[in-house]
């Protein structure tokens, strides 16, 4: 398929990378609220449960998502994270380091999709919902590697060579919890139908227990607002 060129006169397209959790879910809201017509790109990288993905799938429909697709490339096959490997337990409390639940390269494959389906769409913009405050210590979660990811897309692709580079946006970068969630509920998110814990159940409910159960439980206790998760 040939790459569409923009017009200037439509709506600016938008590729946003849906993961099905709480965070990636506020970034769409987010990518919606700037009027950006979204593509959701949700990834079966090869991760535990599918249920995150089924939730994806909820979240893309609610929030008015122009497309949603699911990729299929599997990083379980590499292992090395207990996200993909089920012979690696997910750990139940915190730890110090980046921990075993940290995907090697995720965010650079993911992204690296997404940057392939904007071409091909003619879309500006880029969207991830990583956070550099309440998250596990993840480094494709910092800033610098999204600068770094952003020099990437105007030095790899055809459209930045030609002038019309890709902009990265990472609007949760800097949020505590709290306040994603808060921003969240101002835009409309259904919390409800978000999925974000790392060894769901085939229902997706979630563990309780895990660093992002844990994370995601105190965002909403720190928000004043009732946590509408289900729990096994």
């Amino acid at each position: 398929m040939k790459s569409v060129a923009a017009d200037e006169s439509a709506p600016q397209r938008a590729v946003v990378l849906l993961s099905g959790g709480l965070d990636s879910a506020t970034a769409l809201a987010w990518a919606r609220s700037q009027h950006y017509e979204c593509y959701a790109l949700s990834v079966a990288y090869g991760q535990r449960h599918h249920s995150e993905l089924e939730a994806a799938a909820r979240v893309a429909l609610a929030l008015g998502a122009r497309e949603h697709r699911t990729m299929h490339v599997d990083l379980g096959a590499l292992g090395g994270s207990a996200l993909t490997d089920t012979a690696i337990a997910v750990p139940e409390r915190p730890s110090s380091g980046i921990p075993i639940t940290y995907v090697p390269a995720r965010n650079t494959v993911l992204l690296s999709l997404a940057l392939a389906w904007a071409e091909v769409l003619g879309a500006r913009h880029l969207v991830i919902g990583v956070n550099a405050v309440d998250y596990s210590g993840y480094p494709d979660c910092r800033p610098e590697f999204i600068a770094a990811f952003q020099r990437l897309a105007r030095l790899a692709t055809r459209a930045g060579v030609e002038g019309a580079a890709l902009q990265i946006h990472a609007p949760l970068q800097h949020w505590s919890k709290d306040r994603i969630i808060r921003e969240g509920l101002s835009l409309g998110v259904d919390y409800a139908m978000t999925v974000s814990c790392y060894q769901a159940d085939a229902q997706g409910r979630g563990c309780g227990r895990c660093d992002s159960c844990r994370l995601r439980r105190e965002g909403f206790l720190a928000a004043g607002v009732a946590d509408p998760t289900r729990y096994a």
